[in-house]
């Protein structure tokens, strides 16, 4: 939902303001239309269905994983699509993964959203109905903005979200921003008045390897996007979630563990290990022993490290599956 639209459309109907907050807050809390709104007079009802669409996006496809994981695919009034995904766990956990562009300028080779033509940067409310699709299927606690796209390039649109998300029972320490180490936005998230968490997509602790891997390293350095890390971690005084694509036979040897090890500090990061999942790249995905072995490396060196349960992969849901399949 436009919410600028929305705020201008009610004063030209001369509506009080407390309008906006009744229509926000059943919308929030997963109203399916304004007919459900059984506050607003009728004819506010109606008015407001006629000049305020009540998604920016429309649903184009729905998918349910066999654990239980629902990706969306949406497309925008421009025709730009976007996947967004709602993971369920046995804890209770209901948290989402969302995009903050129509594909990914960064090609990240282990990625299928940097395959994606790019399209733009996604509007906040965009963003927001992804969040608000999401919704109208379950209640929601956590939120990651870890979709299609780098979000720090979008960063002012992402904040604005991260401003509305605790509405829909999202508070902003449940909220991570990720980053392939974007150092601007870096910088602009540790100055902003956001309390939301930070991680950085590192993959590599060689230089080489991870330029490699991932081309924005050649643009902002391993030392450079440390130090913008350690400045977040000095500003903020919240750990930084370091998340490390398992790739078999390229970065899971002992001695990129003992690499990262080096780089990194343990009481300001934490490492979390990803299996990686299928996609139409060059890669393989690293044995579960290998896995293992690198996280014990970690352990032994003090840091608090995990290997991520994965989610909706039999969907292509899973982290660095996003690819709008279903819009080719």
């Amino acid at each position: 939902m436009d919410l600028n639209l929305l705020r201008s459309t009610l004063e030209e109907l001369g509506q009080p303001k407390f309008r906006f907050d009744q229509v926000w807050k059943w919308t929030a809390e997963g109203a399916r239309g304004y007919h459900e709104m059984s506050n607003l007079p009728a004819k506010l009802r109606e008015d407001l269905t006629e000049k305020v669409p009540f998604s920016t996006l429309s649903e184009v496809t729905r998918a349910t994983a066999s654990d239980g994981t629902v990706k969306l695919l949406l497309n925008t009034k421009d025709g730009r699509p976007i996947e967004t995904v709602l993971m369920r766990y046995k804890d209770g956990r209901r948290s989402i993964c969302v995009s903050s562009q129509s594909g990914c300028p960064l090609t990240c080779t282990f990625c299928a959203t940097g395959a994606m033509k790019f399209g733009r940067n996604l509007t906040a409310w965009e963003i927001l109905d992804q969040a608000l699709h999401l919704r109208r299927i379950d209640e929601l606690n956590h939120c990651v903005f870890m979709g299609m796209g780098e979000p720090m390039m979008n960063l002012d649109a992402v904040l604005e979200v991260c401003r509305r998300l605790p509405d829909l029972g999202i508070t902003n320490r449940r909220t991570g921003i990720s980053t392939v180490g974007w150092v601007p936005g870096i910088d602009k998230l540790t100055e902003s008045d956001v309390p939301v968490r930070l991680a950085w997509s590192l993959h590599s602790a060689d230089s080489q390897l991870r330029s490699d891997i991932m081309p924005v390293n050649d643009r902002y350095s391993l030392a450079d996007v440390k130090a913008a890390c350690d400045r977040f971690y000095e500003k903020r005084r919240k750990m930084v979630f370091v998340e490390y694509i398992m790739l078999g036979g390229v970065n899971d040897s002992v001695e990129q563990a003992k690499l990262l090890a080096d780089l990194l500090e343990p009481w300001k990061y934490k490492i979390n290990l990803i299996p990686y999942n299928p996609t139409d790249s060059i890669y393989d995905g690293s044995e579960r022993d290998q896995m293992e072995r690198f996280r014990q490396v970690l352990e032994d060196e003090g840091f608090n490290a995990t290997i991520r349960l994965i989610r909706g992969r039999d969907i292509d849901a899973a982290c660095g599956q996003l690819a709008a399949k279903a819009a080719a």
